[in-house]
This record gives C-alpha cells, sequence and structure tokens, in this order.
C-alpha cells in the first residue's frame, strides 16, 4: 500500500473522529444566553455589594434580600390597607381599561387622519399640541373637570395613551405604497376592500407599534394618575411608603409596575407576532 492511500485514510479517520466526538466548549452555552441576562446580572450584584459593603445607608439603598423579604410581606399582610395583589389589581384594570378606550378611540381615527385630509386638519393640532405635555401638566384640569374619583385617573392615563396609538395609525396608513392601492383598484376591488386588505392590512406593524409605545405612556402616567385621592394601586403604595421613608416597600412598588409593564408589553409582541407575521420579510 502506497503513502498516498495510507495519508488519505489516516485522513479519513480523523475526520470521521472528529465528527462523531464533539469538542468540548464549557463556555458555549453561557455564550447562547441573552446578553441582556448578563447586564442584568451585573447590576444586580453591584446593588448586592454596595449595600454588603454599606457604600450607601440602609435607608436610602437596601439589600436585594431585605427588598425581596418585603416582597413576601407586603403580599400576605399589605401595606396601607391593601395586599400586593389588591394594588397590582387596582393598577392593572385602570391602565387596561384606559388602553382599552384609548386604542377603540385612537385606532379609527389614526386611520381616518391619514386617509381623510379634512379629518387630520380638525385633529391634527390638538393632538399635536397636548402630547408633548407632561401629564402632571393638565392633572389639575382633569381634577377640576372631572373630579377625583376613577374616572379622572383612568382619563389621564387615556390621555396619555391615545396620542401615540393615533400618530402612528396615521403614520401606518401613509407607509402604503400607491402601487398596491392602485393594483388592487385595477382588479377590480372595492374601496371597502382596499381598505381593509390593503391600507389596514399594511398599516398594521405601525399601529402595533404604537400600542407598544402606548402601553409604557400608561403604566409611565399611572403614578401620576394615583397622585389625588387613590386608597390603593401600586403608584399609591409607592408613594405613600416613601412618605414614610420605607424604602423596601419603595423598591417592592417600583419593581411591580416594572412587572406588569413587561408582561403587558410581551403580550403586545406576541399579538404583534401572531397578527403581522409577513412583517420584515417584504
Amino acid at each position: 500500500m502506497s503513502d498516498l492511500s495510507l495519508t488519505a485514510r489516516r485522513e479519513a479517520l480523523q475526520r470521521d473522529a472528529a465528527t462523531d466526538v464533539a469538542p468540548f466548549r464549557p463556555f458555549a452555552a453561557l455564550r447562547r444566553l441573552p446578553i441582556g441576562l448578563y447586564s442584568s446580572l451585573g447590576l444586580l450584584a453591584a446593588w448586592t455589594l454596595a449595600s454588603e459593603f454599606q457604600l450607601a445607608p440602609a435607608l436610602f439603598l437596601p439589600s436585594p434580600v431585605t427588598v425581596l423579604r418585603q416582597f413576601a410581606i407586603v403580599a400576605t399582610d399589605g401595606f396601607s390597607n391593601a395586599t400586593l395583589a389588591e394594588h397590582a389589581g387596582t393598577s392593572l384594570f385602570r391602565v387596561l381599561t384606559a388602553f382599552v378606550i384609548a386604542a377603540g378611540v385612537g385606532i379609527p381615527l389614526g386611520l381616518a387622519m391619514g386617509i381623510n385630509r379634512w379629518v387630520r386638519g380638525v385633529f391634527d393640532p390638538p393632538i399635536s399640541f397636548y402630547w408633548p405635555i407632561p401629564p402632571l401638566a393638565y392633572l389639575p384640569l382633569i381634577i377640576i373637570w372631572l373630579g377625583i374619583g376613577e374616572t379622572a385617573k383612568i382619563a389621564l392615563i387615556t390621555l396619555a395613551m391615545l396620542a401615540p396609538i393615533v400618530v402612528s395609525a396615521q403614520a401606518g396608513v401613509r407607509s402604503v405604497s400607491e402601487g398596491r392601492i392602485q393594483a388592487a383598484l385595477s382588479l377590480g376591488a372595492t374601496r371597502r376592500q382596499v381598505f381593509t386588505h390593503v391600507i389596514a392590512r399594511g398599516a398594521l406593524p405601525e399601529i402595533l407599534t404604537g400600542l407598544r409605545i402606548a402601553v409604557g405612556a400608561g403604566w409611565g402616567t399611572l403614578v401620576a394618575a394615583e397622585l389625588v385621592a387613590a386608597t390603593k394601586g401600586l403608584g399609591f403604595m409607592t408613594l405613600s411608603a416613601a412618605q414614610f421613608l420605607v424604602t423596601e416597600v419603595v423598591f417592592v412598588g417600583i419593581f411591580s409596575i416594572a412587572a406588569l409593564a413587561l408582561t403587558c408589553l410581551a403580550a403586545v409582541r406576541l399579538l404583534e407576532r401572531l397578527l403581522t407575521p409577513w412583517k420584515g420579510k417584504d
């Protein structure tokens, strides 16, 4: 047998061995983890070290273990005459109610503003005027007009959510190409069919993006909405704890609001994947 054939046979055996036995890579699994997980763990480690070495007084920066223990206490014994579940349920009801109202009004209005210039001319100035104003600025007017009950709180959150939904729906209509509309008309589609199957479908990704922005705006306005005459709610609980310098409960309220907000955002993202599977594939 020649040296060439022996060399070829040896190389073949080495290739088979390489395919049968995968190389040992101890950090391969770690590389597949999300980058955000590392940053979150880094922040948690920095927080733990700062509290452990008492870089800040415990009154200002309690340890993660203390906050976790306070979670259990508030969940079972409650704070400000309500448990954590009751506070969270009240806040979730306010935000979801405002979200339904804002989406029910904002999506049709934004579509109409994108289609009809008269509708856009009537509603664009007031929406553009109030959108940049912080909710705390027009909260006194809401209280004067609607009182201090649940209606005022839901109205404030609704206004914070309405503008991004309207603007996104309007931008979605403008993003639909004129060629698709003309192609549908040339194939015999009615105006209703063009609106339903071309305009509304083409605007759907922008609308869902606006809904995600509105969810963030709604949860960001929750604390302002619960400033006045509230007896339950995560924002009310957080503000009450801050007044009595119960910093652990303040952290509990902040993390609870963040958890609910992230859950709502995840739900909208899931809805986006279900309703617009073609997004990014055109």
